[in-house]
């Protein structure tokens, strides 16, 4: 005799459906234990961490070694290495600076670094904002003409450079070694930036289109201030580079009065080899290294910006 009892069906309601009796809901599983896993996530870190400070140390220690020896005087180079100097000798530094010219060496450096490096700039970033942004018959017979660049050795073409650097007169002149830092460095600029222009939003550029600005206002007050943090990673990278040039200018700059840093470093070590001045030579070679050191230090977080905005965009 089928009930209709509404108490009796309203308890016999269940996941089942009317009419059938309840079920019990299947025990809830544990979730996996952590346990092991951050055992194995804590000897990771611990193993990176030990490998980054092994990595700190071999880099750091020959740079305050250097930095600490141009202090002493040649007896206690030698006596002992690994001490503190008595006291600072500062004239290591000016005798390094004057009567071993890197005043001159300095000078000439900075004038060649500093208006090839904006050369490079200039025309990388120009180059890189076509090669990004515009399609065009030979746009990527070009971009791979830049990338072939990077793998075409520089000692191969120190012979026939220097035979067209005399033919036009641009041997031993500094602006002629401008030039060809500028064309050296350009291959690696233009593979840099074009990757990064093409990670910038194009609708900026096509407002700017849209409200009347020209190709070249809109590269030059739009897309280039976008471009900054690339901008400032590939020049520290470039700066680098020219700066511690020394096969080109070896080549191409041979007047002495012209010579840049990391010439007059060799010959300074020529020099001093038969009359021991260790100090000096210590002394100018951190003089070399502090601005490279210094450029580094001030656009640190531009430069893991500029390598990373790809990746976050």
């Amino acid at each position: 005799m089928k009930t209709t009892d509404p108490d009796l069906l309203r308890k016999s309601d269940g996941p089942g459906g009317p009419g059938l009796p309840a079920q019990r809901p299947a025990p809830a599983t544990p979730p996996p234990s952590s346990e092991g896993q951050s055992k194995t996530g804590g000897t990771l870190n611990v193993f990176s961490h030990g490998v980054l400070v092994i990595w700190a140390f071999l880099v750091a220690m020959p740079l305050l070694w250097a930095v600490m020896t141009s202090f002493k005087d040649d007896k206690s180079i030698f006596d002992s290495p690994w001490s503190l100097p008595d006291r600072l000798h500062f004239e290591n530094w000016s005798r390094a600076w004057t009567q071993a010219h890197m005043s001159e060496y300095f000078l000439t450096t900075v004038i060649v670094v500093a208006c090839s490096l904006v050369g490079t700039l200039l025309l990388g970033s120009m180059a890189a904002y076509v090669l990004a942004r515009f399609d065009f018959p030979g746009n990527r017979f070009l971009y791979f003409l830049f990338i072939g660049g990077l793998s075409f050795p520089v000692i191969l073409a120190l012979v026939p450079l220097f035979f067209v650097m005399n033919n036009l007169g641009l041997l031993n002149t500094t602006h002629g070694l401008i030039l060809v830092y500028i064309a050296y460095s350009l291959p690696f600029t233009v593979f840099f930036l074009t990757a990064f222009f093409r990670t910038l939003p194009t609708s900026v550029a096509e407002a700017a289109l849209i409200d009347g600005a020209s190709h070249s206002r809109t590269f030059f007050q739009v897309m280039l201030p976008m471009a900054k943090p690339g901008l400032i990673s590939v020049g520290i990278f470039n700066f680098l580079g020219q700066w511690n040039q020394y096969l080109l200018p070896t080549v191409l700059n041979t007047d002495p009065d012209r010579k840049v840093l990391s010439q007059g470093l060799v010959q300074l070590a020529v020099s001093q080899g038969y009359k021991g001045d260790w100090s000096g030579l210590f002394a100018g070679l951190v003089m070399a290294m502090l601005p490279v050191l210094g450029a580094y230090i001030v656009f640190q977080r531009q430069v893991v910006a500029g390598l990373t905005a790809g990746a976050l965009k």
